[in-house]
């Protein structure tokens, strides 16, 4: 039996305790600890309703990491806050980085909350995964290093919808009259739109700038009747979407309607009936992809009601989050940056698979439009929408329908 002194033992103990302050428990405690990251999404305001679809694709993504393994063997623990307003935004997102020690932010939905964002994860060189805003200057003027862009731009929508107009001989020598949001997702949106026209010799005779807590669209409307356009196009956000569409159908306007924004619980909420025109998506519910219709049994199932395109492009985002932390076995800033901006191929349940721009951070990707069936054709409450061919057509780049480093620069 070997016996040790009193010495010898109290050397041992100041070794150990050594050892403890050089980082042994720590790594034995890394190796438990569950991986966290931050989310940020609005669960009020005029986008709470695409907010509350997004923290259900969430978890779910979060659910199924964690069924499968998790990211590097630890268990993904999401910490996720209502965004409420840029600045609470901006507070929260810090907090989330100093306090609760995530090494990466997720979400938002609202353009001027993401900018924020956007400007905490610069100053920590933190990364956010930016996955709702589709403002054209958070991907240009206001870039950084640090954000990347899973949704589709504000370029990307007007060209989608703009494709389909084009068809019908609806741009032309066609006279158009916009209600565009008042903050910086509706003003970018505008921007695009204008370029549009111009290239298409579409004419813009009227726009109003609506502030977002707008209910009451009818002096817009009679403004509109007044003007006699050939098209009326909103470029509106959230639920004012929704409400424009049931007060336009009430007020039995003569003139076509079409949209360069709408997401689809807002089309969903509008009802059949009132939805009229072409509008662009991201994702639908009905996409004939296997990998897609998986999904959508799943969210389905699970939740009595299925998936919209925020619950999609969250589920998505912490996907590729989670295989780009598990493919560099780190969650690094810099070793995640590296590995999205080589251009890595995602499967986001398309037919088509997706990939960051190395040097504007949008993910490059197909997008769709949709139009309103015929009256009497829907089986329930959500299928009363036709979903279009993908854009760009299959044989294409996925490039063409994006904006060029001439038309947004960005500079990271």
């Amino acid at each position: 039996m070997t016996r040790y002194s009193r010495r010898t033992l109290l050397k041992a103990s100041a070794a150990f305790a050594g050892a403890s302050a050089l980082g042994f428990p720590s790594i034995v405690s890394g190796q438990t600890e569950k991986i966290k990251i931050g989310h940020l999404t609005p669960l009020t305001g005029f986008l709470g309703a695409l907010g509350a679809y997004a923290t259900l694709g969430m978890r779910m993504a979060e659910e199924e990491i964690n069924q499968a393994g998790g990211i590097m063997g630890r268990q993904l623990e999401v910490i996720s806050e209502d965004s409420v307003n840029p600045a609470t935004a901006a507070t929260k997102a810090q907090r989330m980085l100093e306090q609760d020690g995530v090494p990466v932010l997720i979400g938002e939905i609202n353009s001027a909350s993401a900018l924020t964002i956007m400007q905490v994860a610069d100053r920590n060189k933190k990364l956010f995964m930016q996955v709702g805003a589709r403002s054209d200057a958070l991907r240009g003027k206001n870039c950084n290093k640090f954000t990347f862009h899973v949704d589709i731009p504000n370029t990307v929508m007007v060209n989608t919808v703009g494709k389909a107009l084009l068809r019908d001989n609806m741009v032309k020598d066609k006279k158009f009259f916009t209600l565009t949001a008042d903050y910086i997702f509706g003003h970018d949106l505008l921007n695009a739109a204008k370029r549009f026209f111009g290239a298409n010799q579409g004419n813009l005779i009227g726009d109003e700038l609506i502030a977002t807590d707008v209910t009451d669209f009818s002096p817009y409307l009679l403004k509109i009747r007044q003007a006699k356009p050939d098209v009326v196009c909103s470029n509106l956000a959230g639920n004012q979407v929704t409400t424009l569409i049931k007060q336009y159908a009430e007020f039995d306007l003569p003139y076509p309607i079409v949209g360069f924004n709408l997401n689809t619980a807002d089309a969903w909420a509008a009802g059949e009936g009132n939805l009229a025109g072409t509008w662009p998506t991201v994702w639908y519910h009905t996409l004939d992809v296997p990998s897609s219709k998986s999904f959508v049994e799943k969210f389905t199932k699970k939740n009595g009601k299925p998936p919209e395109n925020h619950a999609w492009i969250e589920y998505v985002s912490f996907k590729m989050m989670a295989q780009a932390m598990n493919e560099t076995k780190s969650t690094d800033t810099d070793k995640l940056i590296g590995y999205f901006e080589k251009e890595t191929q995602f499967d986001v349940l398309k037919a088509r698979k997706a990939y960051f721009r190395s040097w504007d951070h949008q993910l490059v990707q197909e997008a769709y439009t949709f139009t309103p069936k015929p009256k009497g054709q829907a089986k329930d409450k959500w299928d009363f929408i036709a979903l279009g061919a993908a854009v760009p057509n299959a044989n294409e780049p996925l490039e063409v329908i994006n904006p060029t480093k001439e038309q947004n620069p960005c500079s990271l």
